[in-house]
């Protein structure tokens, strides 16, 4: 298989997988962050999907075993709300952490690599919550964490170790996004400069939609509105001739 039919075998296989959460409609249950639970509750709801905006831990084991998916952001953590984060990681449902600042203090990294324990599916996080995150979770390791952010080289080799070490998938946002599983690596370049203006965008098919967002746009206010729009309407064609990810060698 060349690389220009890599290309567009995995902008089919986008167009496939948000054809499946339209057709599906998953619960997703968000412990997020409140910085960010209006636009992750949007932008799940434009994509098809059905988001729960879930944090009280006497509702887990009631409600978090029907979910199709759970999202736990550490943004604005706090001692109450991780009870609850550790409770929903271990209901059985594949899940996605995203260690927001993870090295910003003691606590915070704490509780990043006891949710780390836990098995996430997919960890997804900036070049420097992988560094950080790699760093602590492995004595031995030679990664430097956060002051080392600007090495997506480093931070892409810090991304596969901790794949490995832990089992998940993953994610390194930024002006490109690279993807691995610890062996394999894709790397998805859609997107636009403005997006790092807005709270809770990732990937693809996201940054798709920020591309075209931006036409309309006049600032990241008007960005954000846009690309939920722009990602409720996004078609088979617009998807498949859009999407920017490739194999990386």
């Amino acid at each position: 298989m060349d690389e220009e039919r890599t290309e567009a075998w995995w902008s089919r296989r986008a167009w496939a997988l948000l054809s499946a959460v339209r057709e599906r409609a998953p619960l997703v249950q968000c412990t997020t962050n409140l910085v960010s639970m209006d636009i992750a509750a949007n932008v799940l709801t434009a994509a098809g999907a059905s988001p729960a905006m879930l944090h009280c831990l006497r509702e887990i084991p009631d409600f978090t075993p029907r979910c199709d998916v759970v999202y736990i952001n550490v943004g604005t953590l706090s001692e109450d709300w991780l009870p609850s984060m550790r409770a929903a990681a271990s209901a059985g449902r594949p899940w996605v952490l995203d260690p927001v600042a993870a090295a910003a203090s003691g606590f915070r990294m704490e509780a990043c690599l006891e949710l780390l324990a836990l098995r996430p599916a997919v960890v997804r996080g900036n070049a420097s919550e992988i560094l950080a995150l790699a760093a602590s979770s492995d004595s031995s390791s030679s990664f430097n964490g956060v002051d080392s952010s600007h090495d997506s080289g480093e931070a892409l080799q810090a991304a596969k170790a901790l794949a490995r070490s832990s089992g998940s998938v993953i994610a390194v946002s930024g002006a490109v996004d690279f993807i691995t599983d610890g062996q394999q690596v894709i790397s998805a370049s859609n997107g636009v400069a403005m997006m790092q203006k807005i709270t809770a965008c990732a990937l693809a098919i996201f940054g798709l939609a920020g591309e075209i967002g931006m036409e309309s746009a006049k600032g990241p206010a008007s960005l954000r509105t846009h690309l939920i729009d722009a990602l409720y309407g996004l078609d088979e064609q617009t998807v498949t001739s859009g999407v920017k990810i490739a194999l990386v060698p």
